[in-house]
């Protein structure tokens, strides 16, 4: 009879030893050699009348090592279910004799694997855990901004002859040129439409009376401030951050000559942004605006506390792993095996996600949170209209419901779906428990910390 003996190697690393009778290996590969010989297509032989002898001679060995390590894997994973043994990944098979296996001498036969054991975790009290919730103000200048903003969307656009005004809208064409004029072969080249005002100072001066069919010949450090010229560069093809391309020449011709002219504040478009909800003034229109303004920051601020409890839970759980075996089974992952320097260089970030991992495994087991099939379809079709650009559309449709069933027949979508609304409801649970200190903060000091944030963790 199999047997199975735990012994440690280092922390929450351990060997089982596997021992095999011939008694539990041998019947199951009789049983396989005659399933073999009553399907096997042999010339001289009838169908299922190939003698045993020739069959084991032709394929005994692979039949045979398949059968005990059959046999091995059964007893494995019947130990491991039977002692609720939580591990990590894949038991991993210390180096085996498989010379040893021979099917005219069966014998007892002795595996070795390593196991990485999953840690018992504490995690904080959230009640207590230090957050901070930053409430960006809003201000009558952000205010201004986005009316502005609005009235330009919902603006209608007249033709000019000429520019005469830094309010102009031009359409135009960037051709990349040499110091000659001459158009570089494979340079840069798009169309866009800008605001005479986006140029520099020194140049506005210079579209002033500018027609369709003119163009002027510019740097884009000459052309654009300093603000202006990084979403420029990655417009035409250079990297953001690529100041070098402040030098390149540019051939800037007009194609289009514009006037926006800003849409009225009236209650017609109070109403057409704001349906049925009784917006008629200019406070009132002004009054959504900061609501909307409020919402979008706030739902930052929940992002931003979601990031604040990732890094407290990671960084104040006390985690034990096993390191060793887990840096010996990161060496086995990919198509190609990893060096023992690769998988210590790779270790540290691959046990932050793995500790984040535990954790969320835990809030989700203790507190019972679940994720419906029916939101699984539901967060598809969400998906499919954004990308559709938000379009408000009936879910009932038959086109709808049949791209979000074809989605939940796609198991890696589905996977990725499950994570997502798992993870966003975990945190939704967690967010519940916190009590945060509400520090008050500018819309651009908030940024600003956001993305040193992001730089920092890159």
């Amino acid at each position: 009879m199999a047997t199975v003996t735990r012994s440690s190697i280092g922390q929450l690393h351990d060997r089982l030893t596997i021992t095999l009778d011939k008694k539990d290996y041998l019947p199951s590969f009789e049983r396989s050699v005659k399933d073999y010989g009553r399907k096997a297509n042999i010339p001289g032989f009838r169908k299922g009348m190939v003698p045993t002898g020739l069959i084991k001679k032709m394929v005994g060995p692979s039949l045979f090592t398949d059968e005990v390590l059959k046999t091995v894997d059964r007893e494995l994973i019947g130990w491991l279910q039977q002692e609720k043994v939580e591990i990590f990944a894949q038991p991993l098979p210390l180096e085996a004799d498989f010379n040893q296996l021979d099917c005219n001498n069966p014998l007892d036969y002795t595996f070795h694997f390593e196991i990485g054991c999953k840690p018992a975790l504490k995690l904080p009290d959230l009640a207590k855990t230090p957050i901070t919730r930053y409430v960006v103000t809003v201000t009558d200048e952000m205010i201004d901004n986005e009316l502005t903003r609005l009235q330009n969307r919902y603006g209608n656009m007249k033709d000019q002859e000429a520019v005469d005004s830094e309010e102009n809208v031009i359409n135009v064409q960037f051709t990349e040129v040499d110091a000659n004029g001459q158009v570089v072969e494979g340079g840069a080249t798009k169309d866009n439409s800008l605001l005479v005002s986006y140029f520099s100072s020194a140049a506005r001066k210079k579209w002033m009376g500018k027609k369709v069919g003119d163009a002027i010949t510019f740097t884009l450090g000459e052309a654009f401030e300093e603000k202006e010229r990084e979403w420029l560069r990655g417009d035409l093809g250079f990297e953001k951050s690529d100041a070098a391309a402040d030098a390149n020449l540019f051939s800037i011709a007009i194609t289009k000559v514009g006037l926006l002219e800003k849409r009225a504040l009236n209650e017609e478009f109070f109403e057409q942004l704001y349906p049925g909800k009784e917006v008629k003034t200019l406070e009132q229109f002004r009054e959504k605006i900061k609501e909307e303004i409020q919402a979008h920051w706030g739902a930052q601020a929940t992002n931003q506390i979601h990031d604040q409890l990732f890094h407290q839970l990671v960084d104040h759980t006390p985690i034990d792993l096993p390191e060793a075996f887990l840096k010996k089974w990161l060496q086995t992952q990919g198509e190609n095996s990893k060096t023992a320097e690769q998988a210590n260089e790779e270790y540290p970030k691959f046990a932050q996600q793995l500790k984040w991992t535990l954790i969320t495994e835990k809030i989700v087991a203790d507190n019972g949170i679940q994720v419906d099939p029916q939101e699984i379809r539901q967060f598809a079709k969400q998906q499919l209209f954004s990308y559709m650009g938000g379009a408000a559309m009936a879910e009932e449709q038959p086109w709808v419901n049949d791209y979000a069933e074809k989605m939940m027949k796609d198991r890696k979508y589905v996977e990725d779906a499950f994570h997502r609304i798992q993870t966003q409801k975990m945190f939704e649970w967690a967010t519940t428990q916190l009590k945060p200190t509400d520090k008050a903060i500018t819309a651009e000091a908030f940024t600003s910390m956001v993305e040193t944030h992001q730089h920092d963790h890159h």
